[in-house]
């Protein structure tokens, strides 16, 4: 093959390239995680018969241990790109001083800087109250992490999407602050 026909085959092979990159979702473009691979609840090998109920408690389980773990990849599987935390520091009443994380960047942050160097050992939600409404459910729980005990504490909005339960948001610090 002759230097100019080789030069040519690299310079369409880029442009191929170029083209599939251009057509491919961005981050955060509101691409469901069965769009682009099998996450939340899917990805943590249930028996496909497992109820909504047990594949929601699952999936908060899995966040738990995978911050256990350390493991953000995994963590990340497990929420929407455009999904949301928020600390709502100790008073449910007035959400104005509460402190948000939204989207995927964010959240990965999160877990990596606040999350992570606290080096949890111990963080499975317990007394899980899950109120399904129809591809949306509503829980509530106390999370134990570490000696810490967030009685009722903690609110997360799961969805549905693809036959899938994936983490919409979290709010946490909702037990009101003692007097």
């Amino acid at each position: 093959m002759k230097r100019q026909d080789r030069w040519f085959a690299l310079a369409a092979s880029m442009l191929v390239l170029a083209t599939v990159a251009a057509c491919a979702p961005a981050a955060g473009d509101g691409v469901s995680p069965t769009e682009t691979a099998r996450g939340g609840s899917c990805s943590l090998g249930l028996p496909g018969a497992v109820g909504d109920g047990e594949a929601i408690t699952a999936l908060l389980r899995a966040e738990s241990a995978y911050v256990v773990q350390q493991d953000s990849e995994a963590l990340m599987r497990l929420w929407m790109p455009d999904g949301r935390i928020a600390d709502a520091k100790h008073t449910p009443a007035d959400p104005q001083d509460d402190q948000t994380w939204e989207g995927a960047d964010a959240i990965r942050h999160r877990y990596l800087r606040r999350v992570f160097p606290g080096n949890p050992t111990a963080a499975q939600p317990a007394d899980l109250e899950i109120a399904l409404d129809g591809d949306r459910a509503a829980v509530t729980g106390t999370t134990r992490i570490g000696n810490e005990v967030s009685p009722n504490g903690d609110r997360w909005q799961v969805v549905k999407v693809g036959g899938c339960w994936v983490i919409q948001e979290l709010v946490f610090d909702l037990e009101p602050a003692h007097q």
